[in-house]
């Protein structure tokens, strides 16, 4: 389906490696003018919107931190000073931090607790600043995970939580958006490629154990939730809002 996003402006938080840069291509590859946001890795984000724009496609990297909430506002002013326009929101960006059991006697609350600033103030301060400057028609995306729908193993409590409240959080956006044809859904991808999953790998059950969980026993590809991300932001979904989708191999089943 090219060309499904032409004319349409996109920003993508944590778009500078993984399922962000990801998401990136497939929107450039459909037609779309794409913003990232990253935190820290300008080398990585301004290779992407390399890439992109030897593909065709218009695009720039602005350097936002999540954890703080001002960043959302000049973010977003950003985008609509480059594009003039911003027509899809993809909550991407975020953090894991996993391993340890709530009664675990070290357990690190600092760092756990910069998690709920990152996953859910930071994603929640930017959709409050793009919700009022999007087009109407236009689409808002949280990437949440399918720990926000079952929680198969211990030491994850933090995270699921923070993924669970932005599913509850995107069903009221939905409700306080629909009046302006503005679709709001949730994407929750399984396990992926992604450094993010490699860096909890050790924290978690080892690799089989979790593919003797899915029904279909591999793990995403990046491409496959992308792609899904694209759909639900096309014009053939535009009357899906207050979703959630599963992207997981049937893990939940």
């Amino acid at each position: 389906m090219p060309n499904t996003l032409q004319g349409k402006t996109v920003l993508i938080t944590g778009g500078s490696r993984g399922l962000g840069a990801a998401t990136a291509a497939a929107f450039a590859a459909h037609g779309a003018d794409v913003a990232i946001s990253y935190a820290a890795s300008a080398d990585k984000a301004e290779a992407v919107v390399a890439t992109l724009r030897a593909a065709g496609a218009r695009a720039i990297a602005v350097r936002s931190d999540q954890a703080d909430l001002s960043s959302a506002k000049p973010l977003v002013d950003a985008v609509l000073a480059e594009f003039g326009r911003l027509d899809i929101l993809v909550n991407n960006a975020g953090i894991a931090i996993q391993g340890q059991t709530v009664d675990d006697p070290a357990l690190d609350g600092e760092r756990y607790n910069r998690q709920w600033q990152v996953n859910v103030l930071g994603t929640i301060a930017n959709t409050r600043a793009a919700a009022p400057r999007l087009s109407d028609g236009g689409r808002i995306i949280f990437i949440g995970s399918l720990l926000g729908s079952a929680v198969p193993f211990a030491g994850v409590a933090d995270y699921a939580g923070t993924k669970w409240a932005l599913a509850g959080y995107a069903k009221g956006i939905a409700r306080d958006l629909g009046p302006r044809n503005i679709t709001v859904n949730v994407v929750q991808p399984g396990i992926m490629p992604t450094d993010m999953a490699a860096d909890v790998a050790g924290e978690l059950p080892n690799r089989d154990a979790i593919l003797d969980m899915h029904p279909i026993r591999r793990i995403a590809t990046l491409e496959e939730v992308a792609e899904t991300i694209c759909f639900l932001a096309g014009p053939h979904a535009g009357y899906i809002s207050g979703e959630t989708v599963n992207v997981a191999g049937g893990l939940a089943i």
